[in-house]
């Protein structure tokens, strides 16, 4: 494989509507919302949902969501303990933090991608921590979002009571939305750290096609099939290894604002999305699937 020899910056602009993007379970699983009353999405469910769309492409991810495998083990420590290459090097005369850090990257696209921290207690307790290149940021909604909540019921009894014939009790809970939300969040890919972990070129091709196909085969009750969507990916490589600008620089020369006229925005089409040139840096768009 190629190694990765140029810093990449790349931005994604996605909708949300009439769906949860991410519940905060500290708030009645409500959307997740600023002080602003700007929409949030974590960068923990943006890469839960990268590393779905790898499994999907058929890379061998450590981390899996239970509902998701595609092995037999239902942890990452038994997924760890599974891993005869990487087994070599916990424990016995053949532990060695550093070889097991490098089997542990080589074995999984996520680990080597976004780091990972190995903490396994018992007797032969490890912690070791690995470090990725690829960083995310939050996403954030461009405009304060509007939620829906609806009280939702049941049609049929959970458990047989002391009268079967008797109906217990319709609420069942509250299911939540956002009406309408463009949403958009960054991220980069350090060559110094991609080295470490031999995250190479076509990894990153591998993450780009996930940040295109996010939302591809992620659907659920609070979020139907086409209520999320990416529209634009876009996708800067530098001519080095530091690049020529900062990540914070790149990021701000995507500039998007309401078009004229329009006070409540409900389609992506309502803004106006343009590019400041950055001199000897070029960007690749792609448009979502």
């Amino acid at each position: 494989m190629k190694p990765l020899d140029r810093k990449i910056d790349f931005a994604v602009v996605l909708s949300v509507h009439n769906a949860n993007p991410n519940g905060d379970p500290l708030n009645g699983n409500r959307p997740r919302q600023n002080y602003d009353g700007k929409g949030e999405i974590s960068d923990v469910c943006l890469k839960r949902k990268i590393r779905n769309r790898l499994q999907d492409l058929g890379e061998a991810i450590l981390v899996q969501s239970d509902d998701r495998r595609s092995d037999s083990f239902r942890s990452i420590k038994d997924r760890v303990d599974g891993n005869a290459e990487v087994q070599e090097f916990i424990k016995g005369k053949k532990k060695n933090s550093e070889l097991f850090a490098k089997a542990a990257c080589e074995s999984w696209l996520d680990v080597r991608g976004f780091g990972q921290v190995f903490a396994f207690p018992g007797n032969d307790a490890v912690s070791i921590g690995v470090r990725g290149p690829v960083s995310i940021h939050t996403a954030v909604s461009l405009e304060p979002i509007d939620i829906t909540s609806l009280q939702i019921t049941k049609s049929v009894n959970l458990t047989t009571g002391s009268d079967p014939d008797k109906r217990g009790s319709d609420t069942m809970g509250m299911k939540h939305r956002v009406d309408f939300g463009v949403y958009v969040f960054k991220g980069s890919i350090n060559v110094q750290l991609a080295e470490r972990t031999g995250f190479s070129y076509e990894d990153a091709l591998k993450i780009r096609e996930a940040l295109v196909t996010l939302f591809e085969n992620d659907a659920s009750s609070a979020r139907p099939d086409g209520s999320m969507e990416v529209h634009r990916v876009y996708w800067w490589e530098h001519n080095s290894k530091l690049g020529q600008y900062s990540s914070a620089k790149v990021h701000r020369s995507l500039q998007i604002s309401l078009k004229d006229g329009v006070t409540l925005p409900r389609d992506v089409e309502d803004y106006e999305i343009a590019l400041l040139p950055l001199e000897g840096l070029d960007v690749q768009e792609y448009a979502g699937i």
